[in-house]
C-alpha cells in the first residue's frame, strides 16, 4: 500500500512540470483565476491540483486565409491572403482571460474580413493586380491594427499573395496594359526625337557661333596688323621729321660757310680746269675748261 502511495505521489510530481520553450509564454491559472504575471521560458513546476499553466505563442504566426475581395466596380476578386501577426507577450494573460485560446477564429479572422471588405471596395479590380496592391495591403493592416492593438495583438503585415480576376476582366486589363505600354513607348520615342532635334539645334548654333568667332578673330587680326603698319609709318614719319628738324637746326651760317670753303677747296684740288663764277659767297657755275 505504501508503495502505491509513493508511486502516485511520484506520478503527480512528474505531471506538475511544464517546459516553456522559445517563442512561447506561459499563463498560469490558479483555482480558476488567471495570474496576469507571465511565466517565462524554462521548466516550471506547479501544483496540478490547484494550478494549470497554459502556453501561448508570442513569435510571428502566418495565418493563411482565402478571402473574396469586393472591388469598387462591384466585382468579386478571389485572393489568398497571409496575415502575419503576433501576441504582445505582456498582454498574453489578458488575451487568455478575455478571449481564450481560440483567438484566431474569435477575433483576428472577423476583424480581417471586415477590414478587407471595407478597404478593397475603395479600389478598382485592376488596382489589386498592379502597383496599388501594396497600398491596399497597408490600409488593411492599419485598419486591423486600430481594432486589434488595444486587444494585445500586433499585425506585422497583410499580404495579398494570389489575385484571381474574372476571365473577361483579366483580358480587358491585359489589353489596356498593352495599350498603355504602347503609348509609353511612343511617348518615349517622341521624347527621344525631340531631344535629338534639340541636340542638333544646339550643335548647329555652336558651329555658327564658332564660325562667327573665327571671322571676328580674323577681322581683329587684320585690324591689329593695319594698326601696326599705321603705327610704324607714323613712327618713321615722326623720326624723319625729327631728323630733318635736327638737321635744320644744325645748319648754322658758320656751318654753311665752312661747307662752301670745303667745296671751293675740293674744286681747286681737282685736276681738271674749271671756270667758277661766284659772287664771293656762293659758287654759281663750274664749267670744265678741258
Amino acid at each position: 500500500m505504501k508503495k502505491l502511495i509513493i508511486l502516485a505521489l511520484s506520478l503527480s510530481t512528474l505531471s506538475s512540470c511544464v517546459i516553456i520553450r522559445q517563442g512561447e509564454v506561459g499563463v498560469k491559472r490558479k483555482l480558476g483565476k488567471v495570474d496576469y504575471k507571465t511565466v517565462d521560458q524554462g521548466p516550471k513546476f506547479f501544483n496540478p491540483f490547484l494550478t494549470t499553466i497554459f502556453k501561448l505563442p508570442v513569435n510571428t504566426i502566418n495565418m493563411e486565409v482565402q478571402a473574396p475581395l469586393p472591388s469598387r466596380e462591384g466585382l468579386t476578386i478571389s485572393s489568398d491572403v497571409s496575415i502575419l501577426y503576433r501576441i504582445d507577450r505582456n498582454e498574453a494573460p489578458r488575451i487568455f482571460d478575455e478571449i481564450g485560446l481560440n483567438y484566431e477564429r474569435t477575433v483576428i479572422l472577423p476583424v480581417f474580413r471586415s477590414a478587407v471588405a471595407d478597404i478593397s471596395a475603395q479600389f478598382y479590380a485592376k488596382d489589386m493586380h498592379s502597383g496599388e496592391r501594396t497600398a491596399i495591403e497597408e490600409k488593411i493592416r492599419e485598419r486591423m491594427m486600430s481594432v486589434l492593438a488595444p486587444r494585445g495583438f500586433i499585425i506585422d503585415n497583410v499580404l495579398l499573395k494570389t489575385i484571381i480576376l474574372p476571365a473577361d476582366l483579366g483580358r480587358a486589363i491585359e489589353e489596356k496594359l498593352r495599350a498603355e505600354q504602347d503609348a509609353q513607348r511612343m511617348e518615349f520615342t517622341k521624347q527621344r526625337e525631340v531631344l535629338e532635334a534639340e541636340r542638333l539645334l544646339i550643335q548647329a548654333e555652336g558651329e555658327q557661333k564658332a564660325k562667327i568667332a573665327r571671322a571676328e578673330g580674323s577681322r581683329r587680326v587684320v585690324e591689329i596688323a593695319a594698326e601696326g603698319d599705321a603705327t610704324a609709318i607714323l613712327t618713321r614719319a615722326r623720326a624723319q621729321a625729327e631728323a630733318n628738324d635736327l638737321l635744320t637746326r644744325s645748319l648754322t651760317p658758320n656751318v654753311l660757310r665752312n661747307n662752301q670753303i670745303e667745296a671751293f677747296r675740293e674744286l681747286g684740288l681737282s685736276p681738271s680746269s674749271k671756270v667758277i663764277i661766284t659772287d664771293g659767297k656762293t659758287p654759281l657755275l663750274g664749267i670744265p675748261t678741258n
